[in-house]
């Protein structure tokens, strides 16, 4: 490997690294300013299911918590199924505890939107357009 190369892909593991511990930083200090009884929109991974469509797999481990199906449906915003497998709906922190013990379920994140910032002339000028 050439000295360029390696100096190249010891920065990128040095930006990918920083980019985690930010993201994780910003992901507690949510969490952490969310009150216990106000629900948020949380991203729930899952377990592919093999045995059931995942939908049906998303609301019975929705119900298990919320007490009933009609309530999990109620509860469920979107499914994700093809690139990862969960779903999002809106929890209480209570909610988020209860699910995360719950068999199949990976982690439950909180939602996130993030923006990226820079000037039109910025970007236009990095895409060479």
């Amino acid at each position: 490997m050439s000295s360029g190369s390696s100096r190249l892909s010891i920065s990128a593991v040095v930006i990918s690294s920083l980019l985690f511990f930010s993201l994780s930083i910003l992901s507690s200090m949510a969490e952490a300013t969310t009150k216990p009884d106000e629900a948020a929109v949380q991203i729930v991974y899952v377990e592919r299911p093999e045995a059931e469509e995942p939908e049906a797999f998303h609301i019975r481990t929705l119900a298990a918590v919320l007490g009933s199906e009609e309530a999990a449906k109620d509860a469920v915003i979107y499914h994700y199924k093809h690139a990862s497998s969960g779903f999002s709906a809106k929890l209480t922190q209570s909610q988020v505890e209860q699910l995360s013990r719950q068999p199949g379920v990976l982690q439950v994140v909180p939602s996130r939107t993030y923006s990226l910032h820079g000037s039109r002339a910025g970007t236009s000028g990095i895409m060479g357009l």
